[in-house]
């Protein structure tokens, strides 16, 4: 079974990949944001807190901070949206995740909302 997105307040999304955790942010935020310009990626042995600002995404109408959904340390970047950022847009789960993580405890992926819990936040949100 695949793992499931899990997602923080900040909408950025998180996935178990093996012993790795990867992390991009969700549609809502894309949407929110517009068309994607430009990234800034984490440099890979940087070490992160849950909640601290790791990568910035630029978009015609802002610029945004994604956050680490869990403590860790970054392992890998999506080094393909250097040159294609709209990746993001036509894809924030699957081509255009920004960065993977080894996290210090997995078991703070479940601290996370779940699908249906971050569906019902957007949609208050959205009111």
């Amino acid at each position: 079974m695949a793992e499931m997105n899990r997602f923080t307040r900040d909408h950025e999304w998180a996935r178990r990949d093996g012993e790795l955790v990867r992390v991009g942010i969700s549609d809502y935020a894309q949407d929110a944001l517009g068309d994607i310009v430009f990234v800034e990626l984490p440099q890979p042995g940087r070490r992160v807190a849950a909640g601290e600002a790791v990568a910035e995404v630029e978009s015609t109408k802002t610029v945004s901070s994604v956050m680490a959904p869990v403590a860790g340390e970054v392992v890998e970047v999506n080094a393909a949206l250097a040159s294609q950022p709209e990746t993001i847009n036509r894809d924030p789960f699957a081509a255009g995740w920004l960065f993977a993580l080894r996290p210090v405890r997995v078991a703070e992926l479940d601290d996370l909302l779940d699908e249906t819990e971050y569906r019902k936040y957007v949609e208050e949100l959205s009111r």
